[in-house]
């Protein structure tokens, strides 16, 4: 958890140095941006001594030392797996190339899709992917594919050499302990929200 709120004090950041904001207090941040402040301090406590008494922080310094923190401080190839509408709207969504993942190629097993580039990244057939993932040195995955092939392609994404799996099948998948493996399922997310809806109207 506290990595997860690392990543939302660097956009907070992010946001304060587009708004020209030089120092920012951890009081301040937290009003800002509904956080807790008590929280921010004792977060950033834990990487080390960031805050200038007096001062509080400067701004593209933390914003600078989170990132590195992160592993944002270098641009991480991806390998996008399946690219029917969920994979091609991910695709599309800039906030990954702003953080520095790069989609640097696209697998499908649609033969219409096979060859052809999508904003200069190649759509290659699944027959292809190991030797691509192997021949590019990606680390990254995210996996868009049906439920019934999302372990087998797993399985053969990490026998290639991927490290981590951002999954968006809603499914649970076995990897390797030294695999990490993220789960996105937007059916939970919204089962959690009709949860507290119903609770509500009890």
């Amino acid at each position: 958890m506290t990595i997860r709120r690392l990543s939302i004090y660097t956009r907070c950041l992010l946001q304060l140095e587009e708004d020209g904001v030089k120092t920012v207090s951890s009081q301040e941040l937290a009003e800002r941006f509904n956080l807790n402040s008590a929280q921010v301090r004792k977060d950033l406590a834990y990487f080390g001594e960031f805050g200038v008494r007096g001062i509080g922080y400067y701004v593209a310094g933390l914003k600078a030392e989170l990132q590195r923190i992160l592993g944002l401080d270098r641009e991480w190839a991806v390998v996008l797996v399946g690219f029917g509408n969920l994979g091609s709207a991910l695709f599309h969504y800039k906030g990954f190339t702003r953080q520095g993942f790069k989609v640097v190629a696209i697998v499908d097993e649609n033969p219409t899709k096979i060859g052809r580039e999508v904003e200069r990244v190649p759509v290659i057939a699944s027959r292809d992917m190991a030797r691509e993932v192997k021949a590019r040195g990606i680390q990254i995955a995210i996996l868009a594919v049906p439920v019934e092939a999302a372990q087998a392609v797993t399985d053969e994404l990490v026998a290639a050499g991927i490290r981590a799996v951002l999954n968006f099948a809603p499914t649970r998948l076995r990897v390797p302990r030294d695999v990490r493996l993220n789960n996105v399922d937007l059916s939970i997310e919204l089962e959690t929200l009709s949860f507290y809806l119903a609770k509500s109207a009890r």
